[in-house]
């Protein structure tokens, strides 16, 4: 079990340290378009739990959580690292540079593995802009000094229940 809430290397900044508790997440899921699917961000265990189930009904199909707003400038660091154990299935970090509920937001997908932990590296230029899930061509880039809120997502077309756990997330540093 030791191994599951190892700590990022020497270099890496955490930036949220679910062992030590962390601050409510705001949950965004598809009842705000008339769906029907339930997701919810708990503490359980020192890690977090992203947790729900996906339902295609009503035009529905996502679940999402994210951090309350927070000023991370991140730019002296190459992206993200995550310590997750998941179910298997394929899930969306999303970054968010601005306050608002809505508007482009800057995301990349990451495979889990059923019931094993892994560390998903994410390079900041790996991160697309997005709006409401569509991309959006010539938005400029992500800029890491001006990231708010780090959120996850699922919107597999799968439904059914999920669950994906977090220890930590931290930025990575320079090749780390």
């Amino acid at each position: 079990m030791l191994l599951a809430f190892a700590a990022p290397p020497a270099g890496d900044l955490v930036l949220i340290d679910f062992a030590a508790g962390a601050p409510a997440w705001r949950a965004i899921n598809d009842g705000v378009m008339g769906g029907r699917s339930h997701g919810e961000m708990i503490v359980e265990d020192g890690r977090a739990v992203f947790r729900g189930s996906l339902s295609l009904e009503n035009s529905g199909g996502f679940a999402s959580v994210r951090s309350r707003p927070e000023r991370r400038d991140l730019s002296g660091f190459s992206g993200l690292r995550l310590r997750v154990r998941g179910d298997g299935r394929t899930y969306r970090l999303r970054l968010r540079t601005d306050d608002r509920l809505d508007g482009v937001s800057y995301q990349v997908e990451f495979a889990t593995r059923a019931g094993r932990w892994i560390e998903i590296v994410v390079p900041f230029t790996a991160f697309e802009p997005v709006f409401r899930g569509r991309p959006v061509p010539g938005h400029p880039a992500l800029d890491p000094s001006r990231i708010r809120t780090i959120g996850l997502l699922i919107a597999d077309g799968v439904p059914g229940p999920f669950r994906l756990e977090v220890a930590w997330v931290a930025g990575e540093s320079p090749g780390g």
